[in-house]
């Protein structure tokens, strides 16, 4: 494992994945951690914030291509960056079962099976991860 060919990649592909990496572990704390608390509420907010950083920054990612300039990760994107102030303003109005299956949603959406594909062959991810696949001799 190295982090040379992220520490290699634009500014922006490395704001977008420190970003993810961070709101990932995260979030894993505010699923496993005691709901309704102060600190919960406090890390709910910065790991919100991380969320828009993640979504927004994909828009100015442009490796995968399938429409023009886009792929169907933006789609994602765009939900998550929807489904963010809807997953708040049910906490806001303490319905608890909405919130946490929206925040349950976007966790597993955003971050899971979204990361699941940036570990695929010929991806930054899948380098830091793995290493670079060097070919064989002829």
């Amino acid at each position: 494992m190295t982090l040379a060919p992220l520490l290699a990649a634009g500014p922006v592909i490395q704001l977008h994945a420190f970003s993810a990496i961070a709101a990932f572990a995260l979030g894993l704390v505010q699923l496993l951690a005691p709901k309704g608390t102060l600190p919960h509420r406090s890390l709910g907010f910065i790991w919100v914030a991380l969320m828009v950083v993640v979504a927004g920054s994909s828009f100015f990612i442009h490796t995968m291509r399938s429409w023009g300039d886009w792929s169907p990760i933006h789609i994602l994107s765009v939900v998550t960056l929807v489904a963010l102030p809807g997953a708040v303003a049910h906490a806001r109005g303490h319905r608890v079962a909405a919130h946490k299956r929206a925040m349950t949603m976007i966790f597993a959406g955003a971050l899971v099976i979204a990361g699941f594909f940036t570990f695929m062959p010929g991806r930054i991810m899948h380098e830091v991860a793995f290493g670079v696949a060097v070919p064989a001799a002829p």
